[in-house]
């Protein structure tokens, strides 16, 4: 049966790549952005395709009202939500936290928590009035507790959302709506490679990148097809466990990957 798939940050990166592949099952997805030329761009480009089963909506995140207009939206549109997507994020250029300009702190703090908290708001009223549906929460870098210097605010943010899921597992306990995680890892895209600084910052960790990351196109198909077939409120669906991390370091002698310029 098709479903209704809401992703909000989904012009580019992940959530186009998600959004892409529920097309691609034959699921209605409705793409939100910030930024109208984005959202035009990615919404023409989708649906060359999938015309009746895509369109988009104008969203910051970080305003509630944009939220609730986007639930409207889509439920004005396809009659329903079935399965929302909190993936809209902002990462920011390593730096040490007293280093960070205080605006660079406020949009990432914004954007992965108050940005999550109100799209996860939004979802669940609406899911509890219309009877069901899934909300899914999109964690990153600081989930695990790993630390790492000069993503500590990043890393902040990212935990909050493991701790709000797990929270709201709770809470939606004895409801019809359900709530999971998406642990991608790391995917190569621009919100990753803007993290660095300089090029030549960038170069230094290629080596590494090439072992312990993926490409959208990877990690996309496995995404939604977990989000599909999951049953269990409370699910981390991780894309890549420790021991298959292992095995590609135990492995990378052998085999050449250059995510880079695939």
């Amino acid at each position: 049966m098709s479903k209704v798939i809401v992703i909000t940050g989904s012009t580019k990166g992940i959530g186009y790549g998600l959004a892409e592949e529920f097309l691609k099952r034959g699921h209605k997805v409705v793409i939100s952005g910030r930024k109208e030329e984005a959202l035009v761009n990615a919404t023409a480009a989708l649906s060359k395709n999938y015309a009746d089963k895509v369109v988009g909506q104008l969203c910051d995140v970080t305003n509630l009202e944009d939220c609730e207009n986007l639930f409207a939206f889509a439920a004005e549109k396809f009659g329903q939500v079935d399965i929302w997507i909190n993936n809209a994020g902002i990462a920011h250029p390593q730096h040490k936290l007293w280093e960070m300009p205080a605006e660079m702190v406020t949009q990432s703090v914004n954007a992965n928590i108050i940005g999550t908290v109100y799209g996860a708001q939004v979802a669940i009223r609406g899911m509890l009035k219309q009877g069901h549906g899934w909300v899914y929460n999109t964690e990153g870098f600081g989930s695990n507790g790993k630390t790492r210097d000069g993503l500590s605010v990043y890393g902040a943010t990212k935990s909050a959302t493991t701790f709000l899921s797990k929270s709201l597992a709770s809470e939606l306990k004895d409801t019809p709506v359900k709530i999971g995680t998406l642990q991608p890892g790391m995917v190569i895209t621009d919100m990753v490679v803007g993290q660095f600084n300089s090029p030549e910052e960038l170069e230094k960790v290629k080596p590494i990148f090439n072992i312990i990351a993926n490409r959208v196109s990877d990690v996309a198909p496995w995404l939604v097809q977990k989000m599909l077939s999951n049953q269990k409120s409370g699910a981390k669906l991780q894309f890549q466990s420790s021991l298959q991390l292992l095995l590609r370091f135990a492995t990378a002698p052998f085999t050449k990957r250059n995510l880079f310029n695939d």
